[in-house]
């Protein structure tokens, strides 16, 4: 059977090269939003870090209805750490559109999608998009893609791939740059036109392969994913089995099947091959599961997603302050938490720790725990995070670490500043491209020495930087390691920081904190330029005498204090400090408050 009424393709690009804003303007151009209904930009972009930072985070469907044939949308994440999310949503589709910003040409997220989408065989439809903007390249780009893809191995095929040039925020399509175009006419007519329709057996059993998982208050959770043989329906028994095996096949009953249309749900009483669905009953169903007919378990392979290469501890809040500020603060809602987590992030692994308040969490990089970190500080958790570590692997009896593709927009002057600190930190310079006033360096780099180096590449640019890097795969380990230059201003004792105080420890660094803020004895309140750590009291008072001059406190003028985002504080802190979560705060401490026995556990670790 092909279903000739639907089509089910992936967008996929870098970040920011304006995926939602496209799949915004396609929606409204196919009638599913009313005129008088107020809808937002970056409308499939619902959660709140999302439309924070945008960028798109959760792989997410949509369907817009052109010429009667259903086309099925899935805005999938840019950022590299997301890309997981892009290797399973790739399952359920028959093409993709490949988005490219008109400006920036290729960047490292496009080569790494674009791979996935040739491994997969699916055909591709390229998109220039941002066509209007001043500075856009557009007779380079098209040159740039195929020496991309002539990169990747494509095929003859592959070459002949259609190219459009558009504006997503205008919604406009056209096939020569030089020619505007008025709609996104000639976008949705090479859809129907180049990408294959789903093919099926409906007649045959049941075949469902997950590749999404959702969750409602009311009905628990829904799997997401396509109908790749047989018909689905509501209230009917079916089997839950996996590729892998690692846990048998069970019985369990679909209560609900709901298809997407627009940005809604339907309920319908049966769905058949090549439609993507979403249903719910299945309360233990999970990424990677294959629904069944009762009489004919047969798995479908799933795509085998990449291995984690970064690692950071999570544990319990033991501090001072503990329990003033979360909801959630015992080892044992954290592991739920956390387990919870795995269920739907097919790219972070939990693993647990002698210490039952420990827990080892493993993910793809600093954004991906940086979201997972803001997101169970906004339901209430309460916890502590370590340093990132990278994961090593022995491979053929050499120790390797894993490494990156960095790759540097930067205007021209900065270019000597930018490659010296990389020099320092291990980068070796692939290649180096002008363009106009500024400069793209290619540099491979292990992973680790990319820890705390955005603030010196945001200082050496002067904001005007654009850094963005792609794990590369596993190389022999360097043996020089890359720490941090600086030290810590170290809170003396407990209590309140007051303006004397803290006028006397701004001379010895760069404060975190103001006048009013509670402390603790370890907690860190600044940094040193030094590389060693500095005991400060900002606790402390000015000593009264019955001679004091009016106005004197007010004379003295602080400096204001730097505060630190949550992905800074991960950059920053060193491996004997931790970050400590909670809903309204986020402080840095050391692993060992005590200063007497702080001092003792460095004396005893340093060499004689």
């Amino acid at each position: 059977m092909v279903r000739n009424d639907i089509r089910n393709i992936a967008i996929i690009a870098h970040v920011d090269h304006g995926k939602t804003t496209l799949i915004d303007s396609m929606l409204k151009q196919a009638g599913e939003f009313n005129k008088s209904r107020h809808v937002e930009e970056c409308v499939m972009d619902s959660n709140a870090l999302e439309r924070e930072r945008g960028i798109t985070i959760l792989a997410k469907n949509t369907a817009i209805v052109y010429k009667d044939v259903k086309i099925n949308v899935i805005d999938t994440p840019g950022h590299a750490d997301f890309s997981g999310e892009v290797e399973r949503v790739l399952k359920m589709v028959n093409g993709v559109l490949v988005l490219i910003d008109a400006t920036e040409g290729p960047m490292p997220q496009t080569r790494f999608v674009m791979q996935k989408a040739l491994e997969y065989g699916h055909k591709m439809i390229i998109v220039v998009n941002k066509i209007d903007k001043k500075d856009a390249r557009t007779a380079e780009i098209a040159d740039e893609f195929m020496d991309l893809l002539f990169d990747l191995g494509g095929s003859d095929k592959d070459l002949d791939s259609p190219i459009l040039y558009c504006s997503g925020r205008s919604g406009t399509a056209t096939f020569d740059p030089n020619v505007p175009g008025n709609s996104l006419v000639p976008l949705f007519e090479t859809i129907l036109r180049y990408i294959d329709p789903p093919e099926g057996d409906e007649t045959g059993k049941l075949q469902l392969l997950v590749s999404a998982i959702d969750y409602n208050d009311y009905v628990g959770r829904i799997g997401i994913g396509r109908i790749e043989r047989g018909v689905v329906k509501a209230n009917s028994e079916v089997a839950v089995c996996d590729h892998f095996a690692s846990k048998p096949p069970y019985k369990a009953k679909i209560a609900n099947v709901f298809q997407i249309e627009g940005l809604n749900r339907f309920n319908v009483e049966s769905a058949e091959v090549g439609d993507i669905v979403c249903f719910s009953g299945v309360p233990s169903i999970t990424i990677g599961d294959t629904v069944c007919d009762v009489d004919s378990i047969e798995p479908l392979e799933f795509v085998k997603i990449g291995e984690p290469t970064i690692e950071m501890s999570f544990s319990v809040n033991n501090g001072p302050f503990a329990g003033r500020e979360g909801k959630f603060v015992t080892s044992r809602h954290l592991r739920s938490r956390l387990m919870k987590e795995t269920l739907k992030d097919v790219s972070l692994r939990v693993k647990e720790t002698d210490s039952p308040d420990t827990f080892l969490v493993a993910g793809r990089g600093e954004m991906h725990f940086s979201i997972l970190i803001e997101t169970m500080r906004r339901e209430g958790y309460e916890f502590m995070v370590g340093m990132p570590k990278v994961l090593y692997r022995t491979i053929n009896g050499v120790v390797c670490e894993p490494y990156e593709d960095l790759t540097l927009d930067i205007p021209d002057k900065a270019t000597g500043a930018v490659m010296e600190k990389l020099g320092e930190r291990n980068g070796e310079l692939v290649k180096m491209t002008p363009l106009g006033d500024r400069m793209r360096l290619e540099f491979s780099i292990p992973a680790r020495c990319l820890f705390g180096y955005k603030n010196d590449f945001l200082t050496d640019t002067k904001g005007e930087g654009i850094m963005n890097s792609l794990f590369s795969g596993y190389k022999k380990a360097k043996n020089n390691v890359v720490k941090r230059n600086t030290g810590s201003l170290i809170a003396f004792e407990a209590g309140t920081a007051v303006t004397y105080g803290l006028f006397n420890a701004q001379e010895r660094g760069i404060l975190f904190i103001e006048a009013g803020t509670e402390v603790y004895e370890g907690m860190v309140v600044g940094s040193s330029p030094k590389a060693e750590d500095i005991r400060v009291n900002v606790c402390k008072k000015k000593h009264v005498t019955n001679m004091r001059a009016a106005g004197s406190d007010e004379a003295l003028r602080l400096i204001p204090p730097k505060k630190f985002t949550l992905e800074e504080a991960i950059e920053f802190i060193n491996d004997d400090e931790l970050i400590e979560v909670t809903p309204k705060s986020i402080r840095i401490r050391k692993t060992i408050l005590d200063n007497n026995m702080r001092t003792k556990a460095h004396n005893a670790a340093s060499p004689r």
